[in-house]
């Protein structure tokens, strides 16, 4: 049997998700529609033993868990009923068509206090691990945060038995300050300080019950404000079965880091004599040897009577190399086919002429008019009172600067500004990190899956190209730079829409260190782009545009 906390692992789950897709499917129905009425509130939350002021969803921290199959239709009526506006971003749903309903600063209004706005989307063509979480205000530090799962239809296959349950982790570090403090520490110029812990699903540590010699798929998604992790299990190999919503050749680790706004799901067999086990988050990259955050859950065989003998498992080496080369061994699987019936590998990306470069170099905190601020080769992100995708539809002008950012670093006083890169519909672009500080750093692109073709040490240059794997690179959203190196993605642009490039690293992106790429074509159609929504919000300038 599975867990018995039915918020994060419900047994049955798996399989009533599935039957109600091959009913709607039998029935000749369209993609199903799942709806969900949230009210989002403050209130009482005590993960570390002293209360403190969370941000709950229907009473909930964290959030409500999603369930739903690819290409259903989700419905999601939000009612904010804090007094600052707020909004959710669904980290790694795709949007197809459809940036309306990304959820972030630069497509979307907030949601007044006393107000709701419904979100409308489709799981489209996904399967997989993903979140949801605040995207303003450092809202995310105080909660607010869920998961949400993307099952497989019944007529598409995932390459390894349907496990006999699945658990989901929300794994994050966690500050005893409120949201309003650390936006009060961030705005004085101060850094944030270490976090004070590291939570699993809202609670210092969580249990986990099956039965021995059964598989569980575990979903593990960080979802803390800056800090990496790394997981294991007690006398218990992980075999890796998916990395944010795509397929990977299925290799077996001891523990697997998962930095900042990443996902993974690994397949545990229960093949232990029937004991309690401990299971292991612990920070990565710390400060110091002394500063490192562990979280200590238990996986319990339902026969067990004792606790495993033993020391708990230690963690990797600090050292960058290790979880270099652990995500270089990460290899997407060409055979297996994810969401659609043809195989992942049927795409050959290594064979695409790149149209162009784009090497993104982040800053140290640089002061800009008289704040410490984070940039992207020299520009720190200043988000406008109105949402570049409204600005764009309605041809507000003197907000957006287009192209702003240069496409390489060239060592250009730092300033503040709103870029945004233009780029063409079905473009195929290579995106180069640079990371010259001692600090581990994520970056995520909304709406797209990319191929993370290399990783390396010191300065880019077009010599490491030879280097890049162009066969089977992980495809994923959330892309790690390590501290003094550097990562290089392969991204092809088939999504038309406003889309947030952005640190992954919430501090980091609250003081600018994000942009964003609009992709599009000149031939307006439904079939590259949805029409704004009726019920959009229009506030700053577009505010004007209401009926």
């Amino acid at each position: 049997m599975a867990t018995r906390d039915p918020r994060f692992s419900l047994p049955l789950a798996w399989w009533w998700v599935l039957l109600l897709a091959a009913a709607a499917k039998l029935s000749g129905a369209d993609d199903p529609y799942r709806y969900f009425d949230w009210t989002v509130t403050y209130g009482p939350i005590n993960p570390l033993g002293t209360t403190q002021q969370g941000i709950l969803i229907n009473g909930q921290f964290p959030g409500p868990r999603i369930d739903c199959v690819t290409n259903d239709n989700l419905i999601v009526n939000v009612v904010n009923n804090l007094d600052e506006p707020f909004l959710i971003t669904w980290n790694g749903i795709k949007q197809r068509k459809n940036s309306w309903q990304d959820g972030v600063a630069g497509t979307n209004c907030p949601i007044p206090p006393g107000a709701n706005y419904t979100y409308k989307f489709q799981a489209k063509d996904q399967i997989g691990t993903f979140t949801y979480f605040p995207s303003v205000a450092l809202h995310r530090s105080a909660g607010g945060f869920g998961a949400l799962n993307v099952y497989q239809r019944p007529a598409i296959p995932v390459p390894y038995p349907a496990p006999d349950g699945d658990f989901t982790l929300l794994v994050g570090d966690w500050y005893l300050a409120g949201h309003d403090q650390l936006r009060q520490t961030l705005d004085s110029g101060a850094p944030l300080p270490f976090p004070d812990a590291l939570l699993v699903n809202g609670m210092p540590s969580d249990i986990f019950v099956g039965d021995q010699g059964r598989t569980y798929l575990f979903r593990v998604s960080n979802v803390g404000m800056k800090t990496s992790i790394n997981f294991r299990i007690q006398g218990h190999s992980l075999r890796l079965a998916e990395v944010e919503g795509t397929h990977p050749v299925q290799n077996v680790y001891d523990s697997l880091d998962v930095h900042v706004g990443q996902s993974v799901a690994f397949l545990v067999t229960l093949d232990q004599p029937p004991m309690d086990y401990a299971v292991v988050a612990s920070t990565r990259f710390n400060p110091d040897s002394t500063s490192a955050l562990t979280s200590v859950g238990t996986l319990h065989y339902s026969s067990a009577t004792s606790r495993a003998q033993g020391p708990l498992p230690e963690g990797p080496p600090e050292t960058a190399d290790w979880s270099m080369n652990q995500a270089r061994s990460f290899r997407w699987n060409l055979t297996a086919s994810a969401a659609r019936p043809n195989p992942q590998g049927s795409f050959h990306y290594g064979t695409i002429q790149t149209s162009r470069t784009l090497v993104f170099a982040s800053s140290p905190p640089v002061v800009v008019a008289g704040q410490n601020r984070y940039a992207v080769n020299g520009i720190s992100f200043v988000v406008p009172d109105t949402p570049l995708k409204l600005v764009d539809t309605y041809n507000i002008a003197n907000v957006i600067g287009w192209d702003s950012v240069p496409p390489r670093p060239d060592g250009g006083a730092p300033q503040l500004g709103t870029p945004v890169v233009r780029l063409n519909l079905h473009e195929f672009v290579e995106v180069v990190f640079q990371n010259t500080e001692s600090e581990m750093q994520s970056w995520h692109l909304d709406g797209y899956d990319f191929w993370a073709v290399g990783y390396g040490n010191g300065q880019w240059t077009e010599n490491e190209r030879p280097n890049y794997n162009l066969v089977d690179a992980q495809a994923r959203h959330t892309v790690q730079v390590y501290p003094n190196g550097w990562s290089a993605i392969l991204v092809s642009l088939d999504n038309q829409g406003m889309w947030n490039l952005r640190s992954a690293n919430w501090d980091r992106q609250y003081l600018g260190q994000q942009l964003y790429l609009r992709v599009w074509t000149p031939e307006q159609s439904f079939s590259n782009e949805y029409s704004i929504p009726t019920n959009a919000i229009l506030c700053g300038k577009a505010a004007e545009y209401a009926h």
